[in-house]
């Protein structure tokens, strides 16, 4: 159920990433909650059949920048990629509410170079908005599992 609910979410997010009307944008940046930070990362994925991806990213939030790591698994994925992303978080009151595993469903068509746009979400509620260019070979429209740890 709760992975039904990310999936739409994420599909009615990120449809206005690609919309040309901006007023959309506005509406669905309402739905996710209160911004109340902004993060970029990379990750590298490599799949066959189940795949592994791995990172590093800086959250920005009240007026501090946070390090983090990121592990995590797809399926029905083939191939291999790094992702520049960029986005705003919803719903962060403490730092370490980041931490967690979020889930999102994502499909990416990368040959040489693509763009994209995920919602994703963990277990406290904070939500991750993010746009996303990517390099490489990878074919995938799998559920990914990502777990975002802090570090010192």
């Amino acid at each position: 159920m709760r992975l039904a609910y990310v999936a739409a979410l994420s599909a009615a997010v990120a449809l206005p990433v690609f919309a040309v009307a901006p007023l959309h944008a506005a509406y669905a940046a309402d739905a996710l909650g209160e911004r109340t930070g902004a993060i970029t990362f990379t990750i590298s994925a490599a799949d066959l059949g189940a795949g592994m991806s791995w990172g590093k990213g800086v959250l920005t939030f009240q007026g501090h920048d946070y390090n983090f790591g990121i592990r995590g698994g797809s399926g029905a994925a083939i191939g291999f990629s790094k992702m520049r992303a960029q986005g705003t978080v919803f719903n962060l009151y403490r730092a370490q509410d980041l931490e967690g595993t979020y889930w999102s469903v994502q499909g990416e068509a990368t040959i040489g170079a693509g763009t994209g746009g995920a919602v994703m979400e963990n277990n406290n509620g904070v939500r991750i908005k993010f746009t996303s260019h990517t390099s490489g070979a990878r074919l995938a429209f799998s559920v990914e599992r990502l777990t975002i740890k802090l570090r010192p």
